[in-house]
C-alpha cells in the first residue's frame, strides 16, 4: 500500500488539498486580483496536463515504464524529452502554480518550490542515478543535452 501513496500524483494532490484549504483557513486579505488570475492559472494548468500528455506519449511509443522506482526499459530522449529530462514533473509543478493562481491562494504560492525540491529529493534524483547506472554514456550525453527542468 504505501508504494502506491509514495506517487508523484498523490504528492501533487496534497500540495493541491494545501493550496484549497488556504484562502478557507487564512484569508489574510490578499489576492491575486480577478480574471487575470483565471486565465493564467487556466494556461498553466493546460500546459502542465499537455506536457504530461505528450511525456506519456514518448514513453508508451517507446515502451517503458511510467512508474517511479521501477527500472526503465529505454531512455527516452525524442519528443518533449529532448527539451527536459522530466516532463512530467514539470507539468506537475506548472499544474500546481495553475491550480494556486486559480483558487486565488497566494500564500500557497511557497508550494510550488517546496513541491518541486521534494519531488527532486524523492524521485528526480534516484531515477537519474538508476538511468545513469544502466546507461551510462548515453545518460551522460543525454545530461548534456536536455536540461534537468527548463
Amino acid at each position: 500500500m504505501l508504494k502506491w501513496i509514495d506517487l508523484p500524483p498523490v504528492w501533487l494532490l496534497g500540495f493541491i488539498g494545501v493550496a484549497w484549504a488556504q484562502p478557507r483557513l487564512l484569508d489574510a486579505g490578499l489576492s491575486f486580483g480577478g480574471a487575470w488570475a483565471d486565465f493564467a492559472g487556466g494556461v498553466l494548468l493546460g500546459g502542465g496536463v499537455l506536457l504530461m500528455l505528450l511525456a506519456l506519449y514518448e514513453m508508451r511509443r517507446h515502451r517503458t515504464t511510467i512508474v517511479p522506482h521501477r527500472d526503465a526499459d529505454h531512455m527516452v530522449t525524442t519528443g518533449i524529452f529532448s527539451r527536459t529530462r522530466n516532463p512530467i514533473y514539470l507539468g506537475d509543478a506548472l499544474v500546481l502554480a495553475g491550480v494556486i493562481l486559480a483558487l486565488d491562494a497566494p500564500l500557497a504560492l511557497p508550494l510550488v518550490p517546496v513541491f518541486v525540491w521534494i519531488i527532486e529529493r524523492r524521485f528526480v534524483i534516484p531515477e537519474e542515478n538508476r538511468l545513469r547506472r544502466k546507461f551510462r554514456a548515453d545518460f551522460a550525453r543525454y545530461c548534456q543535452k536536455a536540461r534537468r527542468w527548463l
